[in-house]
Parts: structure tokens; sequence; C-alpha cells
């Protein structure tokens, strides 16, 4: 049966690994076996042929060969046991010319043929090598014994026991093996090392999932309805889905550039790099208003999402109008009501030229609010919010204006945003003015700066301490009871969140002549001019 391999990826890299490592020392432990067996022979056959050039050398042993016959009693035999005994070696024998023993460590070899061949060393040649005899296998060495005269009357033939070179082999050996076991741990130990750090990374998952979770991601990152774009720890694109694609106006080229490449340089860019901090961070794209939210990976990374705004851009002019309207109409309710008291009155009296000249005032001063917004601010749900908040400032007894300086082009990117700005903040100036004099009035001045939407109301109010000019903008605090049900506090705040959302700002100050001054700037807020097209902006109209 098949053995089945292990599923997670750090096993399968663990088993691989050790596998590895475990040939790797087998290898080497065998590469250094081997020469050493050699080199071990080696030096076996040198000590053999240092053993038989130290005999032959001998006094008077070629001699003795010339004097008789061999003999197990001989001198030749004598001489050639003691130098064995004093060497160590395996055997001493010497031979005649004709290849017959006469020393041998069996006597009864004596008188016989040797069994390998004396031939190099009776030509006059010595020979080193590794052979078998009667006493076995040995590492052997002869050289040619030479008489008075020179000429060759023998050989020496000197044997070291093979047994005893294996014998070294062994004994050095477990050693070897220490060492090589040693170096084994030592790389299973890094091997287990890099599959514990390969499992943390990877979190346990089996080989066969990543293919599948590729799969999903791929799936999952260019199904979605919202843009999705990762950065790497320098700043370069590494994933960007068809969604973000869309939006951002850039083709696959990106991946691998870095973003300040990939996008031309402006707040969209600044928002994505991360220059620009927080969350639900607006900003606008070849005319699309994005919502963009960053999170940090844990290698220094970050994947930034896109949603897009600008699909709800109409329905939200469409409540927002209705909003105003609906303001307007509760606000005027009273006010129409005693108008028509008025008008039926004068007309039960018969008083018609006066009923007339009533209707024209009333008319003539809705007309004239109503002319003067749309003058200035070309953007409809932002007039029709100043022309209701007008009404409704009416009936408390404030007077609303617009200032000359304002001139609000009809090209805000989104004019909710506009909206609840310039919404919450009249009516903070209507709760500070029409509670403590009774020729209370605000100022509203809307303008453009370029891409930059500057909103600024003031009101002869009581003012806002110069300690407290950073507080009204913070959750929950209000001067004002809250009423049941209905939390205060939060008009202010919700301003300057908008503000910062937008790149801009939102502060308070005293205006001249007292009272207070709100200042709201927001950066994109409008749609650049179209290339060729002149600018409006601050000619008189």
């Amino acid at each position: 049966m098949r053995p089945r391999l292990p599923r997670r990826v750090f096993a399968q890299a663990l088993s691989v690994q050790l596998l590895i490592t475990t040939g790797v020392t087998a290898l080497t432990a065998g590469l250094f076996l081997a020469p050493l067996g050699a080199q071990l022979d080696e030096q076996a056959e040198r000590r053999a042929l240092a053993i038989a050039e130290a005999a032959a050398a001998q006094p008077g042993l070629a001699h003795d060969i010339l004097a008789g016959p061999p003999s197990p009693d001989g001198p030749v035999q004598t001489a050639a046991e003691r130098i064995r005994l004093a060497t160590d070696a395996s055997y001493v024998v010497v031979v005649d010319t004709r290849g017959i023993r006469y020393s041998h460590t069996t006597p009864a070899e004596i008188g016989r043929h040797v069994s390998t061949d004396p031939g190099p060393a009776l030509a006059g040649r010595e020979w080193t090598g590794i052979e078998n005899g009667t006493l076995g296998r040995s590492a052997r060495g002869k050289v040619p014994l030479r008489g008075p005269e020179g000429a060759i009357v023998g050989a020496v033939s000197v044997g070291i026991a093979y047994d005893d070179v294996r014998d070294i082999l062994l004994h050095a050996l477990p050693s070897i093996l220490t060492n090589a076991g040693a170096a084994l741990a030592v790389g299973a130990l890094a091997a287990l090392a890099v599959s514990w750090r390969l499992r943390k990374r990877t979190r346990g998952i089996a080989l066969s999932e990543i293919s599948a979770l590729l799969d999903e991601r791929e799936a999952i990152l260019h199904g979605i309805r919202e843009g999705v774009v990762a950065l790497d720890r320098k700043g370069r694109v590494r994933l960007i889905n068809d969604e973000a694609r869309r939006l951002l106006g850039i083709g696959p080229d990106a991946l691998g550039r870095p973003l300040d490449a990939a996008l031309p340089p402006g707040r969209t860019t600044d928002v994505l790099a991360g220059r620009v901090t927080g969350t639900d961070l607006l900003t606008v794209r070849d005319g699309r208003v994005l919502v963009v939210n960053r999170m940090d990976t844990t290698d220094g990374g970050t994947v930034a999402t896109l949603r897009d705004r600008t699909e709800l851009e109409q329905l939200g002019r469409e409540l927002d109008g209705t909003r105003g309207l609906t303001e307007a109409l509760r606000a005027q309710d009273h006010e129409h009501a005693n108008r028509l008291h008025t008008l039926v009155g004068l007309l039960e009296l018969e008083m018609y030229q006066e009923a007339v000249d009533f209707v024209a005032e009333v008319t003539g001063a809705h007309r004239a609010t109503a002319e003067q917004v749309t003058e200035r601010v070309h953007e409809p749900l932002v007039s029709a919010l100043l022309v209701g908040k007008s009404a409704v400032a009416a009936e408390r007894g404030v007077a609303l204006r617009v200032s000359e300086e304002s001139d609000l082009p009809g090209r805000v990117v989104e004019p909710g945003d506009l909206v609840t700005v310039l919404g919450n903040l009249v009516d903070n100036a209507l709760d500070a003015t029409g509670r403590y004099r009774p020729d209370a009035f605000m100022e509203v001045g809307i303008r453009a700066e370029g891409t930059t939407a500057v909103v600024t109301v003031s009101d002869n109010g009581p003012g806002v301490p110069e300690e407290a000019r950073e507080l009204v903008f913070a959750d929950g605090w209000s001067t004002k009871e809250a009423a049941p049900n209905r939390p205060r506090g939060l008009g202010l705040s919700l301003v300057r969140r908008l503000a910062e959302r937008y790149g801009g700002s939102a502060r308070a100050g005293e205006r001249d002549g007292g009272g207070a001054v709100f200042t709201v700037e927001l950066p994109d807020a409008l749609h650049p001019l179209a290339p060729g097209t002149r600018s409006l902006e601050g000619v008189s109209r």
C-alpha cells in the first residue's frame, strides 16, 4: 500500500527537509569513509615496504641464503622472526631466486614455493599491494635481497594483516558516526524551526487548500462591488481588483509600481498612501465620490477599500430637498395661518385695496429673499435649504441674510454633505441668537476657492468663550438642555467630523462687533472646472 504523505504544509516541509538532511549527512559520511579506507590501505602498504627494506638491509641475511638450504632452525628463520616480532608485522618471508621460502611464521611452509608471485622483487623492483596468501588477506611490501656484490640473491616479503587495517577503520567509525549524528541532529532542529515558523505563517493549512484559497480569494476580490487596493511596505501596488481599477481609472500595469507612479498627485493618492489618516475618508477621483478606509497588515503593508457614493448622489439630493421643504412648510405654518386670518378680516371689512397691498407686501418679501439666495447660490439643494431656513428664522424673530461675498457654483461633488454642514451651523446660530436679543440676525457666507468650499455662519448672539471654542465640537457637549429622547451636542461634532473626512477643518471664533462666527473648509468638495471653461466665481451678478 502506498504511504500517505502528510497534508499540512509545515509537515510536508519538515518531512522533505529531514529526508534531505539525512541523505546529505549519509552521503558526507560515506564520502569521508571511502578515502579514509584507501588512506589506511596505503599507510599499511608503506609500512610493510619499510619493514621489508629494513629486513633486506640486515647484514648477513643474503650470506645465510647462499650458505645452505632452508631450515626451520636456520639463521634466516631466526632473523626473520626477530624482525616480525619487533615490528608487529603479520609475517616476514625471505625467499631465494627460485621463490623457495627460507622463513615463515608456520615452520611447515619453509622450503615450499611462495603462494604469490615474487617476480617484481626478483626483477629488482619494489612492490606494494593487497593480496591473499596462506595467512589470509594482507597489505604487502616486497623488495629484492642483494648480495655483497649487488647481485639479487632473493626477495623479502612483509605483510600487515588486513584485519589490523580494518580494526583501525572500525575504531574511527564511532567518532565519525557521532559527528554525523550531531550534524544530523542540528539539521533536524533547523528543519523543525523552519517548519514551525512555516506552520505559524501558513496557520496550519493543508497544502491542497492553498490553491483553493487562492482561487476563492480571486473570486471574492473580483466579485465584490467594493474596490480593494493592497500595498506592500514600500508603497508598491501588489493587488488591485477590477472595481478598484474602475473607480481609480488605472490599468493592470499598476501592479508592482509605486502608488505615486500609478496615480497622479492629489488627495486620492494621499488617502490611499496613508498620508491622510482617519476612517471613512472622502475623496474625489474623475468625478466619482469615494469613501476610503485603510487597514495595516502584519508585514508592514496596507489594504485600502473604496466605496462608490456617486450612485447615491441623486437619491440624496431628492431626500435633502424633501427634508428642506418639510422644514420650511412646518416653519411657515403658523405665519401663513396668521396672514390668511388677516387677509380674511380685510376682505370682510371690504378693505379691498388694503388686502391687495398686504398680499403684495408679503409675496414681495418672500420673492426678494428667494432671489437673493438663488443669485449667489447655484446649487439647488443648498439654495432650497437657505430659503427654508430663512422662513424658520423669521418665525423665531431672527433675520437671515446671505453675505454679498457668497458665490457657490453648481458643481458641488456631494451636496448632501454641504447641506449637513450648513444646516447644523444655521440651527446652532438660531438657537444662540433667538433667545438673547430682539434684533437678532445671522449672516451666511458660502464661496468657492478652487475646489474648496468655504462656509461661514456668523451671528450677533452671546458668542463662544475662548476656552470653549474646542469643546463645542466635542460629542455631547452643549449649553442647552436636552429634550427627552433627543440628545444634544451632536450637530457641531458632526460638522467637524465631516470636515476632517474631507481633509478640511471646522473652527469657532469671535465676530467683529460681538457674537460668534463658525468657519468650515471642505477641500475637494467642488468638481474642478472642465478644461477650457472660464471660471465665473467672484464675478458680480
